[in-house]
C-alpha cells in the first residue's frame, strides 16, 4: 500500500462480510505479535460470533477501510462479565500490519470512546499485552489513558514469559456521579 493510499480512510460500523478481512488481520497479530495472548488464530466463523456477540450487546465494533479493503478494526467489550463491572469496558484495537503508523488506530481509538462514552460508559480498559508493545501504550495515552498497573509474566507466548500492562481512561462523568441507572436504587 503506497503511502498516499494508507493516509486515506474512513471508519465506519463493522458489517457482516468484514469478518474475513477482521479474521486475516487479528490472525497476523496471533501468530507474530503479543498484543494478544492468544495462541491460534480463530476461524472466520468464530471471528463472525464474537463480532455479533459485541453488537448484540448494543456495544460499538468499528472497521477503518480504505477504499474496500478493511485496514483496520477496534471494538469495545465487558471488562468482566459480573453485574458490578457493567458501566466498564475494555477496548481493542488492531491494524493491518502493512497500514500502520499512519493514525489508523489512534482514529479507531478515539471514535471508540467517543462512541462509548455517549452510551454512558463510565470507564474503558486497556489490557495490553507486553510491557515492550510501545506503540499500543502510547496510543493509549495519548488519548487520555493511564498506566494503572502491569502484571509481570502473566502470559507464556513465542518461548517467553510476557507481561500486561493495565491503562484505564474515565468515560462520561467516570466516578463523579451515579449512572441513572443507579440514581433511584
Amino acid at each position: 500500500m503506497s503511502d498516499a493510499a494508507a493516509f486515506r480512510f474512513a471508519l465506519r460500523d463493522s458489517a457482516p462480510n468484514d469478518a474475513e478481512a477482521i479474521a486475516a488481520i487479528y490472525a497476523h497479530h496471533v501468530r507474530f505479535g503479543l498484543g494478544t495472548f492468544e495462541e491460534m488464530p480463530p476461524s472466520v466463523e468464530e471471528i463472525r460470533q464474537r463480532r455479533e456477540s459485541i453488537l448484540a450487546l448494543g456495544l460499538p465494533f468499528l472497521v477503518a477501510v480504505a477504499g474496500d479493503r478493511v485496514i483496520g478494526y477496534a471494538y469495545a467489550g465487558p471488562y468482566r462479565m459480573r453485574s458490578a463491572y457493567r458501566y466498564t469496558l475494555e477496548d481493542s484495537v488492531y491494524v493491518a500490519p502493512d497500514a500502520t503508523g499512519h493514525g489508523i488506530g489512534r482514529t479507531l481509538l478515539a471514535r471508540l470512546v467517543e462512541r462509548c462514552d455517549a452510551l454512558g460508559y463510565r470507564q474503558m480498559v486497556a489490557v495490553i499485552g507486553d510491557s515492550g508493545n510501545q506503540a499500543s501504550i502510547r496510543l493509549h495515552a495519548a488519548l487520555g489513558f493511564a498506566r494503572v498497573g502491569i502484571q509481570p509474566a502473566v502470559g507464556f507466548k513465542h518461548g517467553r514469559w510476557v507481561d500486561s500492562v493495565l491503562m484505564q481512561r474515565t468515560l462520561g462523568r467516570g466516578a463523579a456521579t451515579l449512572p441513572k441507572s443507579a440514581e433511584s436504587a
